[in-house]
């Protein structure tokens, strides 16, 4: 019984510890040092990337055993995306702020690539989606995430972590070739994301057209 309870509720606390490493994420980020013109590491960024990859591993790891163990509850149906969306906007938002603005030869730009509107696009992809996802389950219509939606997360999971990675070593003086990478992944990561909410749109209007509703009164 007592193996039992605790397969049940593992999933569950995964869940919580990410939350929680989401928000020692948003703690470091904000304590981490300005960056234009340091010369050496920033280990804050460095712990950071550690902390994303811990927290995305226990978002594979705790949908993975609430399928195994037949697990899933209303409670982690409702946190395990809540605590996606917080490790990932959380991170974005604070990369987004003075702290990452560094002077290269081109001008001024972001250390981990990701800018301001950037930020948005991810946020507003976030919000459409859970937006159409609520209102369709609260129908009874199982909304559950698509391929894209999939995909789109373990991208964020590789190339988030990456452009901190990239920014904590090489910080404020970086070569040419790094600045390409990490402006090359945000861009990946914003459109991959935003193109990820078609399915979802679709999805939605496949089950709102007229011919689907009469054929499920």
């Amino acid at each position: 019984m007592a193996a039992q309870t605790w397969k049940r509720q593992a999933p569950n606390a995964l869940t919580m510890a990410r939350l929680v490493m989401a928000a020692g994420l948003v703690a470091l980020l904000a304590n981490a040092s300005a960056l234009d013109g340091r010369a050496g590491p920033e280990p804050l960024l460095l712990a950071a990337a550690v902390l994303f990859i811990v927290a995305a591993a226990t978002d594979a790891l705790d949908g993975y055993l609430a399928r195994k163990w037949n697990a899933i509850s209303i409670f982690g149906r409702v946190m395990d995306p809540f605590a996606d969306k917080l490790l990932v906007l959380g991170t974005v938002v604070m990369l987004v702020t003075p702290a990452f603005e560094i002077t290269t030869d081109s001008g001024r730009t972001m250390a981990t690539g990701f800018t301001g509107w950037m930020a948005v696009v991810i946020l507003g992809r976030e919000l459409l989606v859970t937006s159409i996802r609520g209102v369709f389950e609260s129908r009874g219509i199982d909304f559950s995430a698509s391929a894209s939606g999939k995909a789109k997360m373990i991208l964020q999971s590789v190339a988030i972590p990456a452009c901190l990675l990239a920014a904590g070593v090489w910080a404020g003086d970086r070569p040419a070739l790094v600045g390409w990478a990490v402006m090359t992944l945000a861009w990946g990561t914003t459109l991959v994301t935003a193109f990820s909410a078609v399915p979802y749109i679709q999805r939605a209007l496949r089950v709102h057209s007229p011919k689907h509703i009469q054929e499920n009164p």
